[in-house]
């Protein structure tokens, strides 16, 4: 690895390590392999300094830079730092590259307003970082990206929960992430150290300077080589800076001011040593160089002070001369001295201390009563030059009046900013903004909703409390919300009870989000409970629409009709509220509803969602409604258009969860096709930026494609793995489990000829999904695979069959197959063969996309067609021999071979088997018929078990077991087992 250049390292004093450091993870992020680099450090200590220098590096190597900075007053603007590193990209006419970012394009509209498309992009955190990420990534792909972030001490939660997500998603990416922080307690702290925990991040501590790097800097700040400078100067420099860069360079500056340190036949040298005389002390440094300036900018700079680090010039004004009497001389002498610099980010009328140290110096000769005066003083300024307190103004607002002692206002201010911060979808803002209220005003977590001799109104503080809870279940903090609340109810308020339902609402929302059926219904109860005797739709709508999403869920009879009872309500009450997203979302949940009964009812439901969210812009309703018309016309006929549709549209306006389910219903669809290439694309692209996004429903939905997936290819040993990924993600409790259990265990049992095992699947998936009752699990197997498996075994006859045909379920195109050979066995047992052919046609022209299910239901039915002579029988077993041989699908392949040769039909062998059996087992000479053998023993079934699937002998199949025993130098029945489990494991 190549060093960097020495030369580099000379303004730099004493970080040459360091730097060395950040060189190598900007040349690591050039080959792809990024990082994350935590540069922490007491105030003062240079680490912006040395982020600077990486910049400078990186721009040298052709590097893309992105750099932001976080400021005291960012809780109030979520991702203030990140906002400022893109639109550095935007302002310098960078394009972002829309190829790379495809759906997450919208959702980075939320901190470049050009790049925005509407309002309706995923608004998760996680969803942006994911957005964060790949731009970066898109924008390195040439010569690597570097992100940097300054003060990170003063982020946002939001901000720290994207770095904490770049930092564990960099390692493939050319892209180097530099943060700087100070070593004091707080989040952005425990979270660098988390991340170097992790090894997801490098982590530099800045000490302080010795002697020798004191007498180096010394010697640059005066512009002579380190020779020709007096020690005795840099020692004074060093005992009064305790060796901190930034108080180093503040002392040189004052003594040159003051004349202590002076130039005298060409060398440097103090004049006057006493300490007692001049304490140099940092307060004092910059005290002094204030105060060089006059009184008026001494005054302007103490109110800057106490309005932060950035300020807004027009309120530091006001502040400090209320009469306008502060030349406008003030300004550009502290600008000129290096005292105060224009913050470009914030606008022309914002400034910013150059340094934290040298705000911290000023607050330092400051009275408490001083800091009251002019926090007090700051507060009617704001108020007069814009009431509305815009942006940071608010949270400014809310400081300073809790520094003047006027808790109410600041109260009042505090809430302002957290329904802002609600509004912006910034929960984690709002919370980290009403635990600041906390500290400012006392309790409002409902511990003590109103203090003795609180100025504070009680009914403000029941506000906080109340937005609190919002914030929390927002942010999907269900537990913590749930004991807000709990909280909220125990304490003797006078609320009204119509918030009160909201509040109830919006946390049964979050536990239906959150999959916790159970708890969103508690919520409702609580919610009716305080409803008037009486109430009518209107007062009920946003109880009913979360109810009729929690019913379907839940075991109760009748659910389903109870769901569309909830869901015509919701709509009318609505309707009454003039609320169109609540109407939207209940239209999209009466087509859920009517789907079991009538696509074309439901049809019509999401095209009133889709009209509906198209005359109110609501972009992701109308994306909803997209969704539900297209997996409807993929139920019906298997038509993909309107779901390739809907996935363009999702990706289009950045709803990145919605393009990821329909992404995956895709793959459902690919699998079902047999189209196993494609699905796996699908899924590999998607599965692991689904856990990442946390999107715990779709993650859980591809979880059971990828069990489908490996179930119809007959893959056992695959199969145990998803479906292990599967119930540990919580999916035996989850919607997707009956189509786990019809569409891959019952499927891959009979893919395996395990009859027995098939059918006690199947009456576990009857008991679970019984086809007399709506459900949503229209495919997984009561209306189609195991009708078909009733009617060969005699437990079904016309009446069932009539019924499930006349049913919305049974009319779906995957479910008809499977209907349609039922009919064709009950003509044949009849004595109607010209019925039983027609329907058997009619069934193979649905399956004719399905290939897999085809041959498998011809299979099915073979017997039941010889026994009562009709059917192309021999046809049928024998392209479904050759299907199932070549798809790897062994056991029903030997059985179709056996099948035929019972029916005297010409069987071609099979026995060299190079093109099926692994190398590995090849090179030890196991033939077919063993390998057949061999990929049963993974069950650990009998002798009789393994003969009765291949339909061969035991004694036959106990030669075969001998024989893999001495080839595969397994010493018994047992361990030979385990080495067909790992052979096959592995593969």
């Amino acid at each position: 690895m190549t060093e960097p250049r020495v030369d580099r390292f000379s303004g730099l004093v004493g970080r040459e390590d360091e730097l060395a450091l950040l060189d190598r993870a900007l040349q690591d992020a050039r080959k792809s392999v990024g990082g994350t680099v935590c540069v922490t450090g007491e105030p003062g200590i240079g680490k912006t300094r040395l982020a600077g220098e990486a910049i400078t590096l990186a721009r040298e190597a052709g590097m893309t830079v992105l750099k932001g900075r976080c400021i005291a007053t960012g809780p109030a603007v979520p991702y203030r730092s990140l906002t400022e590193a893109l639109l550095s990209l935007a302002r310098a006419g960078g394009a972002p590259p829309t190829d790379a970012l495809g759906p997450y394009l919208p959702v980075l509209g939320r901190l470049v307003p050009e790049w925005a498309i509407g309002d309706a992009c995923d608004r998760s955190p996680i969803v942006l970082a994911e957005a964060v990420l790949r731009l970066a990534a898109a924008c390195g792909r040439q010569r690597g990206c570097l992100l940097v972030i300054d003060d990170l001490h003063d982020a946002d939660v939001e901000t720290l929960a994207v770095l904490e997500y770049l930092a564990a998603n960099l390692a493939l990416l050319p892209v180097a992430v530099v943060a700087t922080l100070r070593d004091t307690p707080g989040a952005a702290h425990a979270l660098a150290d988390t991340l170097a925990q992790r090894g997801e991040a490098g982590l530099v501590r800045l000490g302080r300077l010795g002697a020798a790097q004191v007498h180096a800097l010394t010697a640059s700040c005066l512009g002579c080589p380190p020779d020709g400078l007096p020690v005795a100067v840099s020692d004074r420099v060093l005992a009064d800076s305790s060796g901190i860069p930034f108080t180093a360079v503040e002392l040189i500056r004052g003594l040159r001011a003051e004349g202590r340190l002076v130039h005298t036949e060409d060398r440097w040298q103090l004049v006057g040593t006493s300490r007692a005389a001049i304490p140099f002390t940092l307060v004092r440094a910059v005290e002094q160089r204030a105060e060089r300036l006059g009184p008026q900018t001494l005054q302007l700079l103490s109110a800057a002070a106490v309005l932060g680090r950035s300020f807004p010039l027009s309120v530091a004004r006001r502040c400090a001369a209320p009469d306008d009497h502060e030349p406008a001389g003030s300004l550009r002498s502290a600008v000129v001295d290096g005292l105060l610099v224009p913050d470009d980010e914030h606008g022309p009328d914002w400034y910013a201390f150059e340094h934290p140290l040298t705000q911290e110096a000023l607050l330092d000769r400051l009275t408490p009563a001083d800091r009251a005066e002019l926090a007090a003083r700051a507060v009617t300024a704001m108020n007069e030059l814009d009431p509305s307190l815009p942006g940071t103004w608010c949270l400014l607002a809310a400081r300073l009046a809790g520094q003047a002692g006027d808790r109410r206002t600041a109260a009042v201010r505090y809430l302002e900013v957290a329904r802002r911060a609600l509004a912006g979808h910034g929960p984690g803002t709002a919370i980290a903004v009403l635990h600041e209220a906390r500290s400012a005003l006392g309790p409002v977590d409902g511990s003590d909703i109103r203090p003795p001799d609180d100025a504070v109104p009680a009914g403000v503080r029941r506000e906080l409390l109340e937005t609190l809870l919002l914030a929390l279940a927002d942010d999907g903090r269900l537990d913590r919300a749930t004991e807000v609340a709990q909280q909220l109810r125990r304490a003797d308020v006078e609320a009204d009870p119509g918030r009160r339902v909201e509040l109830h609402v919006r946390l049964a929302w979050a536990a239906q989000v959150a999959g916790q059926w159970d708890v969103g219904l508690e919520q409702v109860r609580a919610a009716r409970e305080l409803l008037p005797e009486g109430a009518g739709a209107r007062d009920t709508a946003g109880i009913d629409v979360v109810e009729a999403y929690l019913m379907v869920s839940t075991a109760e009879q009748g659910r389903i009709g109870r769901s569309e009872q909830l869901a015509r309500r919701a709509i009318e009450g609505a309707e009454q509220r003039g609320d169109h997203a609540l109407a939207c979302q209940a239209w999209y949940a009466m087509g859920f509803a009517t789907r079991g009964r009538s696509l074309a009812e439901s049809d019509q439901c999401f095209r009133r969602t889709l009209r509906m969210a198209a005359e109110s812009r609501q972009v992701s309703w109308h994306n909803h409604g997209l969704i539900g018309l297209g997996s409807n016309a993929w139920l019906a006929e298997a038509d993909l258009d309107g779901l390739h549709h809907a996935h363009q549209e999702a990706m289009r306006t950045g709803c990145v969860s919605l393009a990821h389910n329909v992404g995956a219903m895709l793959a459902l669809d690919a699998v079902l096709r047999a189209d196993f290439d494609r699905a796996t694309a699908l899924l590999d692209g998607s599965r692991a930026e689904t856990e990442r996004l946390q999107l715990h429903s779709v993650t859980r939905y591809a979880l059971m494609v990828g069990a489908v997936a490996a179930a119809h290819r007959a893959r056992r040993p695959q199969l145990r793995a998803a479906l292990a990924r599967f119930r540990a993600s919580g999916g035996n409790e989850s919607r997707e489990a009956p189509l786990v259990l019809g569409l891959a265990e019952l499927f891959c049992a009979l893919l395996e000829e395990d009859h027995e095992q098939a059918a006690e699947l199947a009456a576990r998936l009857a008991a679970a999904v019984p086809p007399d009752e709506e459900n949503y699990f229209h495919l997984a197997g009561s209306h189609g695979l195991v009708l078909l498996l009733s009617v060969l075994a005699g437990r079904a006859d016309w009446v069932e069959v009539d019924r499930i045909t006349a049913s919305q379920a049974g009319r779906m195109r995957w479910n008809r197959q499977f209907v349609g050979l039922a009919r064709a066995v009950l003509y044949g047992r009849e004595g109607r063969p010209a019925e039983a052919v027609a329907a058997c046609r009619a069934a193979q022209t649905d399956a004719v996309i399905f290939p897999t299910a085809r041959h498998l239901g011809l299979r099915l039915v073979a017997d039941a067609a010889v026994t009562d002579g009709w059917g192309e029988v021999r046809d049928w077993l024998t392209e479904a021999e050759t299907y199932f041989h070549h798809s790897g699908a062994d056991a029903i392949a030997v059985a179709c071979r056996s099948r035929l040769r019972s029916l005297g039909a010409p069987v071609g062998q099979r026995r060299t088997g190079t093109d099926r059996i692994p190398a590995e087992l090849v090179a030890l000479g196991v033939t077919m018929r063993e390998y057949d053998v061999f990929c049963l023993l993974v069950e650990r079934v009998g002798n009789k078990a393994v003969a009765a699937r291949l339909q061969i002998s035991p004694r036959t199949v106990e030669k075969h077991i001998a024989s893999l025993i001495g080839k595969t130098n397994s010493a018994t029945r047992a361990r030979l087992c385990d080495f067909v489990a790992d052979f096959l494991a592995a593969r």
